[in-house]
């Protein structure tokens, strides 16, 4: 008989932070081809930012628990599920639902957690790691000697992808505010101020002067132009969010079907450049185990990277569910270097 009970943190509405709300419940059954996460460590994401303010683009209805991923030890497998499962540390990309502290997701969805790898270590890994995996060797195909832009180079993914192209033996030039331009030179990245004025100008006189292989953009907004137009011959944009849109009123589609629409048409103009929306979703209506198995060995790649040293898993701090507001407030100040992670 199990005595824990369940504590998850919901999102009631459009609130500020510190209306999220604490529920108790019983903890959940396994059932067929399901396990139970007891959760060490989730994360705040860009998303639950965007959610609690009503602007992720395709959230599900108030009220709900948020949390994008989650790593943690399964406390329960169900019928059909291999029971020597139960026990093992494990990550889970879940979209909604981490910020609990025992989550029940398919086994199918679960991607082992390599020992000597820590639970709060592997969260800054897990939806960030993925992302800047997928659209580094997957979308723009980055090899050695190649030079890539990345926009915010010291965030969540932004920081994990630097590090992945200096590991695949790429130049990197980062945009980032000035106080992280020393640790990005440690890194071997060229920093540029994301704020200079002139910025595209500054990035093009960095560049080769055919242009850059790729163009990794999170900001979306007018300055999606300026990335398209740093391209050489050949490069392709990846472009996987608006956060330029994050405080706007409105439509929360409108910022994504907007970029969409430029995509599309940049890709039917006949200039050799290639562009693309990424989102780690994508894929999985369609084919859900090839969704799967390539979620499990890109993240699987991420986990060996960074046992190798090749990537630091960057935690800016941890702090208890029952304090998810302090953390949203956190991760939303921009004051923070790494992943804002939540434990039981």
């Amino acid at each position: 008989m199990n005595t824990e009970g369940l504590v998850e943190v919901v999102l009631p509405g459009k609130v500020e932070p510190e209306g999220l709300e604490i529920r108790h419940g019983a903890v959940p059954a396994a059932g067929a081809g399901q396990v139970v996460i007891r959760m060490e460590a989730t994360g705040v994401s860009f998303a639950e930012q965007q959610m609690r303010r009503g602007r992720y683009y395709d959230q599900p209805p108030f009220p709900f628990v948020p949390g994008y991923d989650l790593v943690g030890t399964v406390q329960a497998t169900g019928e059909g599920v291999d029971p020597h499962l139960a026990g093992t540390r494990v990550a889970a990309l879940v979209k909604v639902g981490g910020w609990a502290s025992h989550v029940r997701v398919d086994a199918a969805d679960v991607v082992p957690v390599p020992d000597g790898i820590g639970a709060a270590e592997a969260e800054t890994l897990v939806v960030n790691g993925i992302t800047a995996w997928q659209m580094l060797h997957r979308k723009a195909r980055v090899r050695a000697g190649q030079t890539v832009v990345v926009h915010g180079a010291n965030g969540g993914v932004g920081s994990v992808l630097v590090q992945l192209a200096r590991a695949a033996g790429a130049q990197v030039i980062g945009t980032a505010s000035p106080r992280h331009h020393d640790a990005l030179r440690e890194r071997g990245v060229v920093p540029v101020d994301y704020r200079a004025d002139d910025l595209a100008a500054r990035i093009r006189a960095l560049a080769p002067r055919e242009g850059v292989h790729a163009v990794f953009d999170h900001v979306g907004g007018r300055g999606i132009v300026d990335s398209w137009r740093l391209l050489a011959p050949g490069g392709t944009l990846v472009s996987y969010g608006s956060a330029a849109t994050r405080d706007a009123e409105g439509s929360k589609q409108w910022p994504v079907l907007k970029l969409l629409g430029r995509v599309w048409l940049w890709n039917a103009l006949p200039n050799r450049r290639r562009a693309c929306f990424f989102n780690v979703w994508a894929g999985r209506a369609l084919a859900r185990n090839r969704f799967r198995s390539r979620l499990r060995a890109d993240l699987t790649q991420v986990f060996a990277a960074l046992q190798r040293g090749e990537v630091t898993a960057q935690i800016a701090a941890q702090l208890p569910l029952a304090r998810a507001a302090e953390a949203l407030r956190l991760a939303e100040s921009g004051t923070v270097a790494g992943k804002v992670v939540l434990n039981p």
